[in-house]
């Protein structure tokens, strides 16, 4: 059984199930070009020559999507401004799916695979900004993946005549909320569109220009629970439990800019610290102790629930949902992105991530892959010579480099049009 299969099968078992329904949502749509005759197929060099020419609308683009963040579930304005540049660009648009989702689906004028591109579209609220902040702001990159997304669907869109199948962008809401693309997939979006495989770009403290990529590997999953105890000395007793179960943690909370960097160093490290680990955040109030754990590989999860259940006996211990599960992408499409990269972008260019990263993070994206194979790459946002804060998501002080837009289009649009090619995967 290969790598996919193998963790779809075990994905079901442990998201009991989760059905994918339609939700009556009618998907534009254009119709088939006509055949272009004549026209030479796309290349690296043609869609470089078409990002250098947008490539100073996106970053204005970019900006006032920045100026108006908009929290997990009201993306309105943005969604209207994704809508707006498909729909210029020639795409067929669907939008209001999945509450504020955006679908843009561009035929080629040659047949071909049909691949589908994800781009989250919702900024980071308050609460979960580092330290918390005043109000929710773009602290996550998501106007860049929204910009980039846009870009690639520009391109191509100028490149109609010449590009083979179907790309189908996906503009999604609510990732911060884990809840966007579940909304999405249970509006039909994949089976409607007939997408084979999906791919992404996340911000990563990488320096801009290099791209690390995630094959066999991705960003884990996470589980919560919690325990009530009973009798006059609870506080005390609850406050011991929490201190227990956080001593089942491998890893530490970063607590320094250091510590970053450390935890970038050792991801791209074979058989490292974060090849195998448990990072744990337990603390107690009154008579009660809340969790929140990740852990890697994500079979762990049974193995970390037991070790809580025996650290709280005899009380019981409430599990509210199955554990959310890891992006974890298939080892055979992340290598054969870090060899597209390695030669459109250049060899220098390509990391290759050895573990899951970073483990105190989830990604909705991983819904995508139960489903269907794809690639997760992270698009180095790090100015030279800046803290790696101003690259690390949900940092307040986050800053990405703008220069990353335009390569994360060269890189995505370059990639995308080998994907469409019939009979090559």
């Amino acid at each position: 059984m290969n790598l996919h299969a193998g963790r779809t099968l075990a994905r079901r078992t442990l998201l009991a199930g989760a059905a994918v329904a339609g939700a009556g949502v009618a998907w534009g749509s254009a119709g088939e070009a006509a055949a272009a005759a004549g026209k030479p197929p796309v290349t690296q060099r043609t869609v470089d020559a078409e990002v250098a020419r947008l490539e100073r609308g996106l970053i204005a683009l970019r900006r006032g999507i920045h100026r108006h963040p908009e929290p997990p579930g009201q993306e309105r304005r943005t969604a209207g401004v994704v809508a707006r540049e498909l729909r210029a660009a020639g795409l067929a648009v669907t939008t209001g799916v999945g509450g504020h989702g955006v679908v843009g689906v561009l035929r080629g004028a040659r047949p071909g695979r049909t691949v589908a591109y994800r781009a989250d579209m919702d900024a980071v609220p308050p609460q979960d900004i580092i330290g918390g902040g005043p109000a929710t702001a773009h602290l996550c990159g998501h106007d860049v993946h929204t910009t980039v997304g846009i870009g690639v669907a520009r391109v191509l869109a100028r490149l109609r005549q010449q590009l083979r199948g179907t790309v189908v962008f996906l503009f999604q809401p609510a990732e911060e909320s884990l809840s966007g693309a579940r909304a999405m997939i249970d509006a039909g979006v994949l089976e409607r569109t007939g997408a084979e495989e999906i791919h992404a770009l996340h911000c990563g403290p990488f320096p801009v220009g290099r791209f690390a990529t995630t094959a066999g590997y991705g960003l884990p999953g996470q589980d919560k629970a919690e325990v009530t105890l009973p009798g006059p000395d609870a506080p005390e007793a609850a406050a011991r439990l929490a201190a227990e179960i956080s001593a089942l943690a491998t890893v530490a909370q970063p607590q320094t800019p250091d510590d970053l960097e450390r935890l970038v160093a050792d991801a791209q490290v074979p058989g490292g610290p974060l090849a195998r680990f448990v990072a744990v955040r337990a603390s107690a109030r009154d008579d009660t102790v809340s969790v929140s754990y990740r852990c890697w590989p994500e079979g762990r999860y049974r193995e970390v629930r037991a070790d809580i259940r025996r650290l709280a006996a005899p009380y019981a211990v409430d599990f509210p949902a199955e554990p959310f599960p890891a992006v974890v992408c298939p080892e055979r499409d992340g290598r054969g992105l870090a060899r597209h990269l390695r030669r459109s972008v250049g060899r220098g260019a390509v990391a290759e991530l050895r573990a899951a990263f970073p483990p105190f993070s989830g990604e909705d994206f991983a819904l995508y892959l139960d489903r269907v194979p794809g690639t997760y790459t992270f698009l180095g946002v790090r100015t030279p010579g800046a803290p790696v804060t101003t690259a690390y998501p949900h940092f307040p002080d986050f800053a990405p480099d703008e220069r990353a837009i335009g390569l994360g289009v060269r890189a995505m649009a370059g990639w995308i049009t080998e994907r469409t090619l019939p009979g090559r995967w």
